[in-house]
């Protein structure tokens, strides 16, 4: 499994927000010094996201670019990413895969078309959930759609992971939602990625039995709950 670093950006800083809530954001400086700390610390993916893009309320795409150009991992980047062209453009520059979250939802013929250009492996869908269901616009909007339905049905499409977060426990460091992501994982065969409610070293090792192929890491590292060496020494 891996440990993923999250760096999350809003209007051009790095900031951590619980359950999506702009009123509850913590700045921790710039984006770039952030991703290079965490590759200095042994990361060997990141995790981005423009909060702005996918509130719908601007962008940050010079960032992330500075972002990408700056390290040497994987990234994987989302937040927004709604049309062929922001894709495209955000794999030209460096991204190892796209999220594709509220768009892929809304509109699965947007994926089919990505797939087509870019192939399973870097498209990545976000499942956000809600109490079972999927949460688009920035978690704003609550569907009657499963997790699990949708996870079969990009399966199907030919999408390469996906990537499962809980807006339940999202930023309170209460605990990953175990339960869930083991059912998610056993529903598909593509890897089934894991973020929200990290608090503690114990969360990594649930993630991990419950066969998370990666785990995003966000509000417990900048808060100093752990080390991210120390999170990937309990998936050694």
């Amino acid at each position: 499994m891996l440990v993923i670093p999250s760096v999350d950006i809003r209007r051009g800083r790095c900031v951590q927000l619980v359950g999506g809530r702009p009123e509850t954001e913590r700045v921790y400086g710039d984006p770039v010094e952030l991703a290079q700390r965490w590759v200095a610390e042994g990361a060997t993916h990141l995790h981005v996201v423009d909060l702005d893009a996918a509130m719908d309320v601007g962008d940050n795409f010079t960032k992330v670019a500075e972002v990408l150009a700056s390290v040497r991992v994987g990234v994987q980047v989302g937040g927004g990413v709604r049309t062929l062209e922001r894709a495209c453009e955000l794999l030209g520059i460096g991204a190892s895969r796209v999220i594709l979250g509220t768009a892929a939802v809304k509109n699965p013929e947007f994926v089919r078309e990505l797939l087509k250009l870019a192939g399973g492996k870097r498209v990545m869908v976000a499942l956000d959930a809600r109490s079972g269901k999927v949460a688009i616009e920035g978690w704003r909007e609550q569907t009657e759609k499963s997790v699990l339905e949708l996870a079969r049905e990009f399966e199907r499409m030919g999408v390469g992971s996906l990537l499962f977060t809980s807006v339940d426990v999202e930023g309170s460091m209460r605990g990953v939602a175990a339960r869930e992501i083991r059912e998610l994982v056993g529903a598909v065969k593509i890897p089934v990625f894991a973020s929200g409610g990290v608090g503690a070293l114990d969360d990594v090792r649930i993630a991990r039995e419950a066969g998370a192929a990666g785990l995003v890491v966000g509000m417990a590292l900048y808060k100093g709950k752990f080390t991210l060496r120390q999170a990937m020494d309990v998936i050694r």
